[in-house]
């Protein structure tokens, strides 16, 4: 049996995980009131609004630390695990130590236990990233890796427009600890098609075409190099190039998880929207970050197909998100009806996409083969100690609910991170070994 474009099955079936993952990612923050209610986290008495809306998100901040922690630490780790185990068996790996983490968090009873479930949530939910990264580097040519890696993105932001719908909805009829339960199960679910399809790379699959087979390789710089033994970590950071990944996404990363963490927290804060209201509006950002996801891989794919070098279709592509995200952070710092805000936001996240797709292709622009994931992996742990950061000051910034700080954090942030792709980055072209 052949299957004619199997890349694409393979992304698709990636895009359907990283959907997956931010149902889970995201089941906390959706339903965070509620669970503050039941499980009586926070005492109310003799607590004014402001006080409780303070210690609400303190408390949430703190929980958050043990996801982003765990994260960052499985970023670094999983590229590597990646490198060694192949894409196929870890994104299993992954998928079944976040999915069951996920539902167990239904028994949670206080804040140990949400903190020990959202640690190792955040263990297996970092594994995708370096992943897609690693996988699109073997199933693509580079001329559709930024492609390919604005579909995975594309997933991301598709599981944020859907997870307030499909949550608040769960919630509603549920509650919050079948929520869990249900939400939890789906990754393990995934495993079945992954593993049916995703049987061997593109140069083994007994699926895939001849003409696939060929295309795909012959437009891989990877077809080139005879030794793919794979960088050291050591190896990797003393090159300064890959700092261009590195200190890029440390960077312009924590933009997205400021509105990813706080988003409902925000609307909460501001506009004092329920877990309803909050189902109804805080998708519509998200559709901004697909579009930023597609276009921005499509965009530099487009340039290099018309003949540009690689350097400079990334490039132009990272200088254009960010001249959109930049005065769109700028705006909405001083908006005060709740739509135009949030209509500013899908603005923010449209061209944070567009740059970040680019980014994260740098790794796989610069190295080949089983130093794909490791950089990619020093890129996602640099990230996590950007947004462990931005977290950590995201309450004081926003005492007695004022939220410019936290704009102006997030507008602060972008031209250093494009300065540093500049920087670090010099010519984008592949490491010889």
């Amino acid at each position: 049996m052949k299957i004619r474009g199997l890349r694409w099955w393979v992304i698709s079936l990636i895009v359907a995980i990283t959907i997956i993952n931010y149902l889970d990612r995201n089941t906390l923050s959706i339903m965070w009131q509620g669970i503050v209610e039941t499980l009586g986290l926070i005492d109310p008495e003799g607590l004014t609004e402001d006080e409780f809306k303070t210690q609400s998100k303190e408390l949430y901040a703190y929980i958050n630390m043990f996801f982003m922690v765990a994260y960052g630490i499985s970023q670094m780790l999983s590229g590597k695990l990646y490198d060694k185990i192949g894409t196929r068996k870890g994104f299993v790996a992954s998928v079944l130590v976040w999915g069951i983490s996920d539902a167990c968090t239904s028994i949670a009873t206080g804040i140990k236990s949400l903190c020990g479930f959202r640690a190792a949530l955040g263990l297996g939910e970092a594994g995708p990233w370096p992943g897609a990264t690693k996988s699109n580097a073997e199933w693509f040519p580079t001329k559709e890796r930024a492609m390919a890696q604005g579909l995975f993105n594309a997933g991301a932001s598709i599981g944020a427009i859907l997870s307030p719908i499909i949550i608040a909805l769960l919630y509603s009829i549920c509650g919050w600890k079948l929520t869990f339960v249900i939400v939890g199960s789906l990754g393990i679910i995934w495993i079945i098609p992954w593993l049916i399809i995703n049987k061997k790379g593109p140069k083994e699959h007994p699926w895939i075409t001849e003409k696939e087979r060929d295309y795909i390789i012959s437009g891989q710089p990877e077809c080139k190099v005879s030794n793919d033994k794979g960088l050291s970590w050591g190896q990797l950071l003393s090159n300064r190039k890959s700092y261009a990944v590195i200190l890029g996404r440390f960077f312009l990363d924590p933009i997205w998880w400021m509105f990813v963490t706080w988003l409902p927290i925000y609307l909460f804060d501001v506009y004092g929207f329920d877990v309803k209201d909050i189902g109804m509006t805080a998708w519509v950002p998200y559709v901004g970050a697909a579009v930023g996801s597609l276009t921005g891989g499509w965009f530099s794919g487009w340039l290099v197909g018309k003949g540009h070098s690689v350097n400079f279709a990334r490039k132009i592509s990272i200088v254009l998100g960010a001249a959109v995200t930049l005065p769109a952070l700028i705006v909405v710092a001083f908006v005060s009806d709740a739509m135009v805000a949030v209509l500013c936001m899908a603005v923010i996240l449209c061209g944070y996409q567009f740059s970040i797709n680019n980014i994260q292709t740098l790794a796989s622009d610069l190295y080949t083969g089983k130093s794909v994931g490791s950089l990619a992996g020093l890129g996602g742990a640099a990230a996590t100690v950007g947004t462990i950061i931005s977290i950590f000051l995201v309450p004081f910034l926003t005492a007695g609910s004022n939220w410019l700080p936290f704009f102006i954090m997030g507008a602060l942030l972008v031209p250093l991170s494009v300065g540093c792709v500049f920087l670090f980055g010099g010519k984008i072209e592949q490491q010889v070994k």
